[in-house]
């Protein structure tokens, strides 16, 4: 069966803006001269050659490279792929005519394919895998008699055919003895594998996409943008490529801040100077006077929840602090779970960061009794300890989800803490429709110091931003 790719009413042009469409709709921002560059790829690039139009549209409409795994999966679905050139279709082996799949044979024919490395066969065996395993009965119900239409599942097709256990029997055939040259197969036996299952995992997104509509499967089948996951819901995977993303992310806001700096060079008007000024305009201010800024770069202080529930959240935000510790005069960075201790050494310039968290909850002294967090005592042990580290030159930054485990908020201490400083913020990771849900203090909290909800990247990119000292 070859892919057609069916075009609206005005014909290519009408088929990007449709594309454009649904990459605004999961959360990539295109905007009409994006659009346009990407309507000049499409007129210089020649059509057939899928891999230059992938890459050109790409550059064209992604401003940031963490948008890919949403363009790519939408490129697919908008453009998929035709039968290739002198590609035959693929017959999967059956017990007998017209009986069940013979899965045995499927396999052995994927090995010798993934073995030889052919692409195209190994595409077209992917598609006819799908169409002969992969069906997953009706996609919807019968109305008034009309047939259902069928369903694809890709995990269903590959769980019969489990390409990944076929890698010892592919490397048999293929073993020369050299250690190095061995792994180099390995790898690219490996990716091999991994490029079958993707195309897999296409061809059920063509065939869906087909029975029940692009639209449909771009809602449902497309990832969230990196940015966009929320950290309290992220794996380990997700939360590794976000951490990636800090130092990309932290240029920006720099560069950010430096315009607003530029834009604000004059100070508070200088009510004296003013009035001096307007003697010789017969008391008219046609000369203001303003005073000269003095941009200073404030100390800051941030006290950072770091158990289980927002340790994602809390090691992303401490790294983007990391990053743009130069707009800070000094930073220092204090950690509590039952109470807080300083781990200011941990996150120096130069220091190693990729297990730092590890390194905060084993050598810290964060834990008394039962490992549950504790707001109001953490922040009784950091007034007690180290209350003169928040003073008028100070901007204080508490990072946590505000769920006290039913223990005494400690308000007064905040409350204290808050006055000290020169600014107060806390940055809460958690919904604000959950704020006040069972053990939340965060209303509470609210009432003392400004709060922000935090749940992803890109809304913690825009109150950091709207934070830093100009």
């Amino acid at each position: 069966m070859e892919p057609a790719l069916t075009l609206p009413e005005h014909g290519l042009p009408g088929h990007l803006v449709d594309f454009v469409g649904a990459l605004r709709r999961s959360g990539v921002a295109v905007g009409p001269g994006e659009t346009v560059d990407a309507a000049r790829v499409m007129a210089a690039l020649d059509l057939t050659q899928r891999d230059h139009l992938r890459e050109g549209l790409a550059a064209a409409l992604l401003r940031r490279s963490g948008h890919r795994d949403v363009f790519d999966p939408l490129f697919d679905l908008y453009f998929p792929a035709a039968l290739g050139a002198g590609a035959r279709p693929v017959d999967v082996p059956r017990v007998e005519d017209g009986g069940p799949v013979d899965v045995d044979a499927v396999r052995a024919r994927l090995a010798e394919l993934l073995r030889d490395g052919d692409p195209a066969a190994l595409a077209e065996l992917a598609r006819a895998a799908v169409d002969a395993m992969g069906r997953s009965g009706a996609a919807g119900s019968s109305v008034h008699g009309a047939a259902a239409r069928p369903g694809w599942s890709a995990y269903q097709a590959l769980s019969a055919l489990s390409p990944e256990t076929l890698l010892a029997r592919i490397l048999d055939d293929l073993r020369v003895g050299d250690e190095f040259a061995d792994e180099v197969l390995r790898r690219d036996v490996r990716d091999r594998i991994a490029r079958f299952r993707t195309t897999v995992t296409d061809e059920v997104r063509r065939r869906t996409a087909e029975s029940r509509g692009r639209e449909q499967v771009a809602r449902s089948a497309v990832p969230t943008p990196l940015e966009q996951v929320d950290f309290l819901s992220a794996h380990g995977e997700q939360l590794a490529r976000l951490r990636r993303t800090v130092h990309p992310l932290a240029r920006r806001l720099a560069s950010r801040l430096a315009v607003r700096r530029r834009h604000a060079k004059r100070g508070e008007l200088d009510m004296r100077r003013t009035l001096r000024r307007s003697m010789s305009t017969g008391g008219v201010p046609m000369r203001p006077a303003h005073r000269k800024r003095r941009p200073g770069r404030p100390e800051l202080v941030v006290l950072c929840d770091v158990s289980g529930s927002v340790a994602g959240f809390s090691h992303f935000t401490l790294l983007l602090v990391q990053a743009l510790r130069e707009q800070f005069s000094k930073v220092r960075v204090f950690a509590f779970v039952e109470h807080a201790d300083e781990v200011t050494h941990l996150f120096e310039p130069g220091a190693e960061l990729s297990g730092v968290m590890q390194r905060v909850l084993r050598e810290a002294d964060l834990v008394a009794f039962d490992g549950h967090s504790d707001y109001g005592g953490s922040f009784g042990t950091f007034v007690e300890r180290w209350g003169d580290a928040i003073g008028p030159k100070t901007s204080l930054l508490v990072l946590g989800d505000a769920r006290t485990n039913y223990r005494d908020p400690n308000l007064t201490v905040l409350k204290r803490m808050v006055g000290q400083a020169r600014h107060a913020h806390w940055l809460n990771p958690e919904p604000r429709r959950q704020w006040g849900s069972g053990d939340s203090a965060a209303p509470r909290y609210a009432e003392v110091i400004p709060m922000h909800e935090c749940r992803n990247a890109a809304q913690l990119a825009d109150v950091v931003e709207s934070l830093l000292p100009v």
